[in-house]
């Protein structure tokens, strides 16, 4: 194992994250491990994890993550079964949650997962901020619209929310599939978004050995593949798909993912499970997963980490959880690599580090978001 020292003042950190918490700026990497006449001291974690992709693993961890108390006593946003507030967008009803006062920071959840996510984080998040968490079209309480899904759709939702509701240059700050969407939000109207928090982001980088392949143009099928071999492989895609999604959507099912990748499963709660499956309890939920399955998961090429990162000029927080089994924690570090104005704080959690050890995650959201220069103006690129 490689060594790193570094040092910083450790009055600005609580014991828990003294203890628990890795840290990189652009020129360093540190975990800090112990504390010696004021002075962490620091070294640099082992990168051992491999990528599963979106698979449900078990993820074996250590007795003491597992026998850890849930979050005791921190702030809860209430679970509401009808929502909180809702706004029309391209005629279908989005909800999202709106709190507290100050500098907007917009929280933007996960693949299948919603508003309710950031249960621990807002009520913190808006002692200091405007805090605004939305539900993505076809999550959460938010329309399950018919409609085609890419990775636009989102990055389109959210901007006009800014523009619409937030009417504020923002703090993007999102988790899993949030977090690409923000990455293209901000692309897309960087005079609105004032810098990016990453959470265990989805999104790949280009493969240069791998090419592209395109979908064949249906002037150029033969009658054969348009009559009969494409409704076949449709058919097929529904017939296993519907079955995954029946299987998915059980609480016990929803329970046994959510433990996969919460290696400290204490949050892994009824307050979560139903926030989950609720919305898949939806009529259209069914036909809305198959058409993201079969047209936004499996066609993901078409925009790429790279392709993003280098329209973008605002400040990007990688918030990691290292004991992630669905995303290669070293894909942080490729960022980092990439993208210069960028600053990466590791935790010991899984996928949704935001919600399995809300206190260390709202706590770097707060230094980070008070570090971020006052007169700080939105991005130009």
């Amino acid at each position: 194992m490689d060594l790193a020292l570094c040092a910083w003042p450790s009055s600005s950190l609580s014991p828990r994250w003294e203890e628990s918490v890795y840290f990189r700026h652009p020129q360093r990497m540190c975990c800090s491990s112990r504390q010696l006449n004021g002075v962490i001291h620091c070294r640099m974690p082992r990168r051992g994890f491999i990528s599963t992709g979106l698979c449900f693993a078990a993820l074996s961890t250590s007795a003491a993550l597992a026998e850890e108390a849930p979050a005791q006593g921190m702030e809860k946003l209430p679970f509401k079964p009808e929502g909180y507030n809702y706004w029309t967008w391209r005629g279908h009803k989005v909800h999202y949650v709106e709190q507290g006062a100050g500098d907007p920071i917009v929280l933007i959840h996960g693949f299948g997962a919603s508003a309710f996510h950031w249960r621990y984080n807002i009520p913190e998040l808006s002692k200091k901020h405007k805090v605004y968490a939305v539900d993505l079209l076809g999550f959460g309480w938010s329309e399950k619209a018919l409609i085609e899904y890419d990775a636009t759709i989102w990055s389109d939702q959210v901007a006009d929310f800014l523009s619409e509701i937030v009417k504020a240059p923002a703090v993007l700050v999102g988790n899993s599939l949030g977090g690409f969407t923000a990455l293209l939000t901000a692309a897309q109207v960087p005079d609105q978004v004032r810098a990016v928090a990453l959470l265990n982001s989805a999104g790949q980088f280009r493969n240069a050995n791998k090419e592209v392949k395109n979908d064949v143009d249906d002037e150029d099928e033969s009658p054969v593949e348009k009559f009969m071999f494409k409704p076949l492989k449709q058919a097929i895609q529904r017939l296993i798909l519907g079955v995954v999604f029946w299987q998915s959507k059980r609480p016990s099912r929803i329970r046994s993912v959510l433990k996969s990748v919460y290696p400290n499963s204490a949050n892994v709660d009824d307050y979560l499970v139903e926030s989950i499956t609720r919305p898949a309890a939806d009529p259209n939920a069914g036909e809305v997963y198959y058409r993201l399955m079969t047209r936004f998961l499996m066609n993901q090429t078409t925009y790429t980490l790279d392709a993003v990162l280098s329209k973008l000029s605002c400040p990007i927080l990688l918030l990691w959880g290292e004991l992630d089994p669905w995303v290669d924690p070293t894909k942080a570090n490729k960022i980092m690599d990439f993208y210069p104005n960028s600053s990466l704080v590791t935790l010991p959690a899984g996928h949704c580090p935001h919600d399995e050890v809300p206190e260390l995650a709202n706590e770097a959201l707060v230094n980070w978001l008070s570090s971020l220069k006052v007169d700080m103006h939105p991005q130009t690129v």
